[in-house]
């Protein structure tokens, strides 16, 4: 979970780069085709392409609608909002997380981790209430995606159990390279080499990113795996003060500590 968060940061940074440039459709499309133009090889080459097959067919559909939800929520909060600021708001994606572990996966959650999960709200409405003024309702954007990504981590759970985590990568990368492709009447700029050179790193960064959080779901609690989300902090601080000069302010901040001491409370007490 700490590696594919790592390099999903990396992903969100390029993605946000690229948007500066290129409309939201073509960078979800054109992303995901270079993330497939890895998977693909990778599947080939190791447990074979009938890895891929899927087992649950519409267990895949809801997961690949709620991937390709999420990442039409964070693109437009990633070219809109600094880096850091969406990265602390998708921390609350864990407390969801454990919100629906106890009902849908029958997974045990205590009373000490509800506490948690309380706190770790509060944290979020910190974060959030600053920006409400300087960015207005996008603000609430990756809000949506963290309880986007939290339902989609849960699928990811169940799906586990019948499905591989490159079959379930596959079908939601390719709904989600054609969702984008949707798009492309509306007007997509032209692409030369250095762009390329772009969209294949972020494709690479993402799918890597994507399979690592899905082998992390299928191994271990959702509710404990989760908390270690927290670990792109630091990524998203550094990279949005290098490349754009954002700096987090303290209300932002104080709210991330809260966030980040509730999801380690959590992890200690499962």
């Amino acid at each position: 979970m700490t590696m594919g968060i790592g390099l999903l940061t990396l992903s969100d940074a390029l993605s946000k780069y690229l948007l500066e440039h290129d409309p939201v459709g073509q960078v979800l499309c054109l992303r995901q085709a270079a993330a497939l133009l890895f998977l693909l090889p990778y599947a080939w080459a190791t447990s074979g392409l009938r890895s891929l097959r899927p087992v649950n067919y519409r267990g895949q559909a809801l997961r690949a609608a709620l991937f390709v939800t999420g990442v039409v929520l964070v693109l437009p909060s990633l070219h809109n909002l600094p880096l850091a600021f969406v990265t602390m708001v998708l921390f609350s994606s864990p407390l969801f997380v454990a919100l629906l572990s106890a009902p849908v996966l029958q997974e045990r959650v205590t009373t000490r981790q509800w506490i948690a999960v309380a706190a770790g709200f509060v944290g979020i409405m910190l974060i959030v209430q600053p920006a409400g003024g300087a960015y207005a309702w996008i603000a609430l954007l990756p809000v949506a995606c963290a309880m986007m990504n939290a339902t989609r981590d849960v699928v990811t759970r169940l799906l586990s159990r019948t499905e591989t985590s490159l079959s379930m990568l596959f079908w939601s990368g390719l709904v989600t390279l054609f969702a984008g492709l949707a798009t492309l009447p509306f007007g997509w700029n032209a692409v030369g080499l250095e762009g390329a050179l772009w969209y294949l790193a972020a494709g690479l960064t993402n799918a890597g990113a994507h399979f690592l959080v899905i082998e992390a779901f299928r191994l271990g609690n959702a509710a404990v795996v989760a908390p270690f989300r927290y670990s792109g902090l630091l990524w998203a601080m550094l990279l949005g003060f290098a490349v754009w000069g954002d700096v987090p302010t303290a209300s932002t901040l104080g709210g991330a500590a809260i966030v980040i001491c509730a999801g380690i409370y959590m992890l200690r007490k499962t």
